[in-house]
Parts: structure tokens; sequence; C-alpha cells
């Protein structure tokens, strides 16, 4: 039983890599404008059509598809990976398609300590960054909700939200306390694509954008909360400490700065998640990681802060760590 299920952990990339596949064709996208053959497909998408129809009856197994008649169509499962439904999931899928390649450099990371197929997402294209800005609004839209009602945000009055992608927890934040403004601080590339969101969702006019890099910029100064969701596993402590700094500075005295991400047990095998993950940040940045609780500590109180704080335990990348500007 132990031999089955370690070899059935290591033939998960068969079906990792199908779905991959289908959603770099778009095949959920076409699927759920209608029914098709697999002939028909094969002659839109410019597909070999025995290699598609392998495809296909793949995902009619896997339960993304459904086939009657040599005719096939999204089913339940399937609908959420295309471009066209509400709660798609596709950004991310395309996003680990880009994260495919980095991770077959894992060997050889290893060995060497550099990936040779690392590159970073701001230089694989505009697709590869509009699918990673909307991974990251794939993976937020709930959780920002659930961090939203789980932290209390009412005494603060202007959020600073940093890397804060299209707005995802801005949402969240601005909607759970309707007298809260915010700044959202991301890349140029990024900006109109959050301007969008937020017009969408009527929030633009308490939010100030602004472009820039925060590895080389300062931060925009006046708020009393900063956020950092999902974006110290990016950096290297000295990356960390460099940014703990100028939100030190932007933050009006007594301002806090939150951190969401994952925060590793001592031993740093817990939670599981968090030890995949720091393997993703081997593969895919110069000195990014998963920390302990005690590492950001004693990077923060470095960088001027006080009264640091793990106010929430998970495993889903959900821990969520709080200091003060003292």
């Amino acid at each position: 039983m132990i031999e089955g299920a370690v070899l059935e952990d290591v033939r998960g990339f068969f079906k990792s890599r199908v779905i991959l596949t289908a959603a770099e064709l778009d095949l959920f996208t076409r699927l759920e404008k209608g029914q098709a053959t697999a002939d028909d497909l094969a002659k839109e998408l410019g597909c070999d059509q025995r290699c598609l129809i392998r495809l296909l009856d793949c995902l009619v197994a896997l339960k993304l598809l459904s086939k009657q008649d040599s005719v096939y169509q999204t089913s339940e499962r399937g609908s959420l990976l295309s471009a066209t439904h509400g709660e798609t999931e596709l950004p991310m899928v395309l996003h680990f398609n880009g994260l495919w390649e980095t991770w077959s450099g894992l060997t050889e990371t290893v060995k060497t300590g550099s990936n040779p197929k690392r590159k970073p997402v701001s230089e694989r294209g505009d697709d590869s960054l509009e699918a990673f800005i909307g991974a990251m609004h794939v993976v937020g839209r709930s959780l920002s909700k659930e961090i939203a009602d789980f932290y209390d945000i009412f005494p603060f009055k202007r959020l600073l939200d940093i890397g804060g992608a299209t707005g995802t927890y801005v949402v969240a934040f601005l909607e759970k306390n309707p007298k809260m403004t915010a700044v959202l601080f991301d890349l140029p590339d990024v900006i109109p694509m959050a301007e969008k969101r937020l017009e969408g969702k009527g929030l633009l006019e308490r939010v100030e954008l602004v472009s820039g890099n925060f590895y080389k910029d300062e931060l925009p100064k006046g708020c009393d909360l900063a956020l950092l969701s999902a974006i110290i596993h990016q950096n290297s402590p000295q990356e960390n400490l460099d940014l703990y700094s100028k939100i030190h500075r932007a933050l009006v005295p007594g301002g806090k700065v939150l951190i969401r991400d994952h925060v590793m047990d001592p031993g740093r095998t817990f939670p599981p998640q968090g030890t995949l993950f720091a393997i993703n940040m081997l593969v895919n940045t110069e000195g990014g990681d998963t920390y302990t609780f005690d590492e950001i500590k004693d990077c923060l109180s470095a960088a001027g802060f006080g009264e640091v704080k793990l106010l929430r335990k998970g495993e889903r990348m959900d821990c969520l760590v709080e200091a003060t500007k003292v």
C-alpha cells in the first residue's frame, strides 16, 4: 500500500500535463461555447486528430469533459477552466503551465544552487504576466474575504496594498470597511488591470493607483495599514529587510503592517504546502523562500517594527503576522 501511494504521487504529473495542455489549447473555452466533434476541433485548432482524440478522451475520464456519440462538451468541472466562466480558474492553470519548465530544472538547481531554466514572469511576455496576475485573483477572491472578516480592519483609515495586483484584497477590505480608502502599488503594466477591476466594482474613487517597483522605489506615504499579501516568499531575507524598512518609512506613526503568507514551523516541515512552495521559490526566484515566525519577527524588528504577533496559523498560505511601527 505504501509503495502504491508513493507511485501514485510520482505519476501525478500525468494528469497535470493533460490538463495543462488542454488549457494551453484553450479547449475548455471552445467547448463551453458549444459541443464539437474531434474532427471539428482538430481543424479549428490545427491539431493532429488522432492525438487530439486521445487527449479529449482522457479529459472525459478525468470528468472535465463529457462525450456522447463522438461529440464532446465541457462538464460542470471543466467549465471552470473556460475563460468565459464567471469564476474561471483558467488563469491559475496557465500560470502552472508556465511553471512546468522551471520545475523541470529542480535537479540542476539543487546541484548548483541556480536554475538555468528560471525566467522572471516580467520577462516571459504579456500573456504570462496576465496569467500570473489572473492567478493571484483566483487564489485571493475567496481568501481575501476570509482575511477581511478575520482581521479587525475598522480602526484603520487608509490601506497601502503593496504588490496589490488587480486589487482583490483592496476590494475585500474596502467592502468590509466602507470608511476606508486605499493606495494600490504595483508595476506599471499591472495598474491598468487593477483600474479595470476596481472600476467594475465601483471602488475606483476610493483607491489611489500608484505604479512603481518596490525593489527600487520608495512607497507612498500616509497610510496606517500596509498589506503584504503573498509577497515575502519571493524575497531573500535581505530583500525583505529592505522592503520592511521602506514600509516603516511610509507608514504613519503607530501604523501596522499585515503579512499574509506561509509561516513555517521551527523544523520547517509544516505546513506541507509550505515545503512545496519553498521548492517553487527555489526554481523560480533568486533568493525567495518560506519563513518561520522567528525569521519574520527578527527581520521586522531589524527594520524598526515592534509588537510582532502571529495572529493566525494555517496551511493554505493564510497565516497572518502583524507588526507595529514604533
